[in-house]
């Protein structure tokens, strides 16, 4: 229903035959396009975004965070999981303490992993790139160079970034991240021009070297410098090891669709969890109080388990089966009442980014994402490189007995999760709603909102949403009807009101009509994005 709005919105859903391209930054949506047409394919397009957003919205993401994929490419579905591991240094007996008790910083070099963005350029350009990739980085590359003009919620967040880093890091450890990111000694402004010349620099270089120079070259010589000068635990011979997974996305029936997500590390199976839950019940009227309480009391009990349970596919003490089983899912369900719980995780053994979707006329579709996990990430930037690392390790789970329990070589749990809807066979829609442990909420309301309420993609994105926070506390937007949260306190949820909509995600869909191959896109009202057609 392409004229129906039912929320507050910024525009309409957009449409196109030939390609497309729909993430949260307008510059980076038409770098990507810009490649579609030079020729290159949905992939070469979603490489370009990726590349761009580490420089038009470095507050989110950059070349030292992580990548996950999934890409629709004739006729097939393909996963990849570009996260990189622990460095081998990095034991729990290692970590500072407090108390005697070992804690992982959320700061600095501690919680620095490998990155695995770059690899993960090269490794869906090695198998399904048709420009050079050197011509798929150059927009990136040209951005970094020449400058640009920052966005309202670009600016609004990379503020907030430079307060946090000033309180939390010491001098030493903040004074290259300022020499990059605030060389006037303070944040950009909006529509302010900032240029970044060692990111332009780092950038060639992975053109270039395809990404090697990262892992075994002089990009990897400087990372493992700077580590060993600042007491750090990853070192060149961690960044040698990173290996892109390509591996097989699970799914889960749902209203005649399969909506589809990554395996462990990551939390997408929470989403799967969730809508399992609920898929025997029917939803017919958006924010009816019972619809909404039944996906909030899902989600939490699918949060409680994955919380438990989720870590590295290789130290998984549960299978995805019985997890997404049909039989758990209606015995969770069961948990659910008139009234609001405190969740707890069950015994199946029993019974946060920045997202891009892309689509070209070929029917290819690309579900991306990428992240440095909280902001800026760890706020450590490498010198001479303006590549600032991750703090994806803040993750790991210190309890021994805890699966996801820090450990070397290691992939911990993850909040980055890209979402694909097929329908019969056919592709149907590329989607995710980026923003740490909003994004499987972001997925579950975004899908039902496309599937049950029948939205157009960008009407999905604009409706009101809810955040479940822990025990009984949920987060509501302030566009959220007062009657609804009414309701929902009268049933024991502990509801607050957010004064931004900053931490309820930022999304994209991108669905394709099976009949005709036209395309229809939406962006997120609550970030500076634009969907870009041709």
């Amino acid at each position: 229903m392409p004229l129906h709005y039912p929320h507050p919105s910024k525009r309409h859903v957009s449409y196109a035959k030939n390609g497309m391209v729909a993430t949260s930054q307008p510059l980076a949506a038409q770098a990507g396009l810009t490649i579609m047409q030079q020729g290159g394919n949905a992939i070469d397009a979603a490489i370009a975004t990726a590349a761009t957003l580490t420089v038009v919205e470095p507050t989110s993401n950059g070349i030292g965070g992580d990548a996950f994929a999934i890409v629709w490419v004739k006729g097939e579905l393909h996963g990849m999981n570009a996260s990189g591991r622990s460095p081998a240094m990095l034991t729990r007996d290692a970590l500072p303490t407090e108390g005697g008790t070992p804690y992982i910083p959320t700061y600095g070099w501690t919680p620095v992993t490998v990155p695995g963005a770059p690899a993960a350029w090269a490794a869906l350009h090695g198998r399904f790139g048709k420009l050079p990739f050197a011509e798929v980085l150059a927009p990136a590359i040209q951005y970094a160079e020449e400058g640009y003009p920052l966005s309202p919620v670009l600016g609004y967040h990379w503020e907030r970034a430079f307060h946090t880093y000033k309180q939390k890091l010491s001098e030493e450890a903040f004074q290259e991240w300022m020499a990059v990111f605030a060389p006037e000694g303070k944040a950009p402004a909006i529509g302010s021009l900032w240029r970044s010349p060692r990111h332009a620099e780092t950038l060639r270089e992975i053109a270039e070297t395809k990404a090697e120079s990262m892992y075994h070259g002089t990009l990897a010589e400087k990372i493992d410098a700077a580590s060993k000068q600042a007491g750090g635990f990853i070192r060149k011979e961690d960044l040698a090891k990173m290996k892109v997974d390509w591996v097989d996305p699970v799914s889960i029936p749902y209203r005649d669709h399969d909506i589809w997500e990554l395996p462990p590390n990551g939390q997408g199976i929470t989403a799967l969890m969730a809508l399992q839950m609920v898929s025997e019940d029917s939803f017919h009227s958006w924010g009816s109080e019972n619809e909404v309480h039944l996906q909030i009391e899902a989600m939490k009990l699918a949060f409680s388990d994955a919380q438990q349970y989720i870590t590295d596919a290789d130290h998984m003490t549960l299978s995805l089966e019985r997890l997404l089983s049909s039989d758990y899912a209606q015995e969770r369900r069961k948990l659910i009442n008139h009234y609001a719980i405190e969740p707890t995780f069950g015994d199946p053994s029993s019974s946060g980014t920045v997202y891009l979707s892309t689509a070209d006329g070929e029917g290819n579709m690309v579900s991306f994402i990428q992240s440095n996990y909280m902001g800026f990430g760890s706020g450590i930037v490498v010198p001479g490189t303006g590549i600032s690392l991750q703090n994806r390790g803040h993750n790991f789970s210190t309890d021994p007995r805890h699966p996801n329990v820090v450990a070397p070589e290691k992939r911990t749990f993850h909040t980055i999760i890209p979402g694909f809807i097929t329908k019969e066979a056919t592709p149907y829609a590329a989607f995710g709603v980026m923003g740490g442990f909003m994004q499987p909420q972001g997925h579950m309301q975004a899908v039902m909102n496309l599937l049950d309420y029948q939205l157009n993609p960008q009407a999905a994105l604009d409706a009101p949403r809810w955040q479940w926070t822990g025990g009984k506390k949920v987060l509501v937007e302030q566009s959220m009807p007062a009657s609804l949260v009414h309701s929902l306190v009268q049933r024991g949820h502990e509801v607050q009101i957010a004064p931004t909509s900053y931490s309820f995600g930022r999304g994209q869909i991108i669905t394709r009509n099976e009949e005709t191959g036209v395309l229809s896109g939406g962006t997120e009202m609550r970030t500076d994005g634009q969907v870009a057609v041709f």
